[in-house]
C-alpha cells in the first residue's frame, strides 16, 4: 500500500524520502487561504482542503497527507515573496528577531482524519544590507514562505531554533509518526517504489 503526498513540494518529498518512504505525489487543486486569520488555524485549514480535493477525486484507502506551512512574525503572515524587493523587505523584518514556522499537517486514512499544528520558534541574526543582497542573488528566497530556507544558504542566519527542524524545512517527522500510529498506519503501509515526484514549493 502507499503513502499518497497531496503536495507538490520537492522539500517534503525529500523528507519523506529521508525516513524510508517513497509516496505518490498527487498536488491538490484546492486554492489555499491566504486570509489574516490566526496562522494556526490558516495552516489546518488549508491543509485540510488540499487533503480533501486528493482524497475526493481517488478515495481514502491508502493514506493521504496533506501539509501546509507559514512563517508568522508577531501575527503576521509572511507568504511566498513576489519579487526580490517583497524578498528583501522580508527579511529586513525579521533580522535580528525571533518568529514561528507554522505547519498544518492532515493525514485521511478510511473514513478518518486527524489533523496537527507544529510550531517551531526560529531566531535570525542581525542582516546586514550586504547580507540581504547577497542570499536575494542566489535566488533562493524566491519561493520560500518568508523569503528563506533553513536547509539552504539561509542557515547562516540562524543561530537557534526551539522545536522542530524538519518542521522548518516543511514537514514535521516526529509529528507525522505520532499520526500514522494513532491511525494504524505501518510502514509497510506507507512504503511505495513507485512514487511520481512532480516540482514545486512548500506551501
Amino acid at each position: 500500500m502507499e503513502l499518497i503526498l497531496a503536495s507538490g513540494s520537492p522539500r517534503r518529498l525529500e523528507l519523506l524520502r529521508q525516513i524510508g518512504l517513497e509516496p505518490r505525489v498527487v498536488v491538490s487543486r484546492s486554492e489555499e487561504e491566504k486570509t489574516d486569520r490566526d496562522p494556526a488555524h490558516l495552516v489546518c485549514h488549508n491543509a485540510l482542503a488540499k487533503g480533501q480535493d486528493v482524497c475526493s477525486r481517488l478515495g481514502d484507502k491508502v493514506p493521504i497527507l496533506a501539509a501546509d506551512t507559514v512563517v508568522a512574525l508577531d501575527g503576521e503572515i509572511l507568504g511566498k515573496p513576489r519579487d526580490r524587493q517583497e524578498a528583501a523587505a522580508m527579511l529586513r523584518k525579521l533580522s535580528g528577531r525571533s518568529h514561528q514556522v507554522l505547519t498544518g499537517l492532515a493525514l485521511f486514512y478510511r473514513g478518518k482524519v486527524l489533523t496537527h499544528v507544529e510550531t517551531t520558534q526560529v531566531q535570525f541574526s542581525l542582516l546586514s544590507e550586504e547580507d540581504i543582497a547577497g542570499y536575494i542573488r542566489t535566488g533562493e528566497p524566491l519561493d520560500k514562505a518568508g523569503a528563506y530556507g533553513i536547509q539552504g544558504r539561509a542557515a547562516l542566519f540562524i543561530p537557534t531554533i526551539n522545536g522542530s527542524y524538519s518542521n522548518v524545512v516543511g514537514l514535521p517527522l516526529a509529528a507525522l509518526k505520532e499520526l500514522f500510529a494513532e491511525l494504524d498506519v505501518t510502514e509497510n503501509d506507507a512504503l511505495s517504489h513507485t512514487g511520481n515526484a512532480s516540482g514545486g514549493a512548500a506551501s
